[in-house]
């Protein structure tokens, strides 16, 4: 299987996951998709979405980030295009705000005041299309590129009703500012520790999407920001994840198989559904599949 050829046809798309050291612990943010969204209704994931062709606008946005296109490439690009680092970069910016309402940008003055009617607007009837550029243009805007980080290279599966190939950021909230759902695209949003989101998803109270869930189960060796950050400053993009998604038959589910799984490569994989509920595996256990149990996605042996 050629992943480079698989992903390169597919819609690019960027993440964000935010994180926040709060009670003594690390929390990150997480959003419930609407149920009639079209890609994963109804379970939680980090804030993101579509890569739009103006995200990548080197032209205009040159001047209006905060680091130099060589501290971009050294930052967010390492083994990735600078133009695609900068376009991914853009994306999870734009998409966090609308979102979650966090926006990272240097503002001052009347771009404070701009943010804030922006915010308002987002909650009240939604965004237009070229609100990020219009805020950087007219309002004096600078996004802190800084401030993101890569952390991992997802493909959808195939078999998926959507797919796409995404880039997942890791930043920390910025100082002074909150997050809430659109109410729109997203109907519920919470602060919660990697331990504890994996619980209720196994509980079915938080159900999680595949990626969100193996990205929390990494967190689970990160308890706190100061033992996290030494991993930022060192990470790339790495090799893109590419599971494969085997279905189990009319009413049973589907399993998906991490490329880590020791039959990742094999063709024709067969698995026995009426095994799957005596396999799941608790919180912290490393896994390389998940099973759809009734729409919630679970670690099995």
């Amino acid at each position: 299987m050629n992943v480079d050829s698989e992903s390169s046809a597919l819609p690019r798309a960027a993440t964000l996951i935010l994180l926040r050291q709060h009670a003594g612990e690390l929390q990150t943010y997480l959003l419930r998709r609407s149920p009639r969204s079209g890609f994963m209704p109804g379970l939680f994931v980090f804030p993101g979405g579509l890569v739009d062709p103006a995200d990548g606008d080197e032209d205009f946005w040159t001047g209006r980030v905060d680091i130099t296109p060589q501290a971009l490439s050294a930052q967010l690009g390492r083994d990735l295009d600078r133009s695609l680092a900068l376009r991914h970069a853009v994306a999870a910016i734009r998409e966090t705000f609308e979102e979650a309402g966090v926006l990272f940008a240097a503002t001052a003055g009347a771009g404070s005041a701009a943010l804030k009617r922006a915010e308002e607007r987002r909650c009240r009837e939604g965004l237009p299309p070229d609100w990020l550029h219009h805020g950087a243009e007219a309002d004096g805007w600078i996004l802190t590129l800084s401030a993101l980080w890569p952390w991992a290279h997802w493909v959808t599966p195939v078999g998926m009703p959507r797919r796409f190939d995404t880039r997942f950021f890791m930043a920390i909230l910025p100082e002074g500012q909150d997050s809430r759902p659109d109410l729109r695209e997203t109907t519920e949003g919470l602060w919660i520790s990697a331990r504890q989101a994996l619980a209720q998803n196994l509980e079915g109270r938080t159900p999680l999407s595949p990626p969100t869930l193996v990205t929390l189960h990494e967190l689970l060796s990160y308890p706190t920001l100061e033992r996290l950050q030494p991993e930022l400053l060192d990470r790339s993009w790495g090799e893109p994840i590419f599971p494969q998604l085997v279905q189990l038959g009319k009413g049973r589910g589907a399993v998906i198989i991490e490329p880590w799984d020791p039959l990742y490569a094999q063709t024709g994989l067969r698995i026995e559904a009426g095994h799957l509920s005596a396999s799941l595996l608790p919180v912290g256990a490393p896994f390389s599949r998940l099973w759809n149990d009734g729409g919630v996605w679970k670690p099995v042996a």
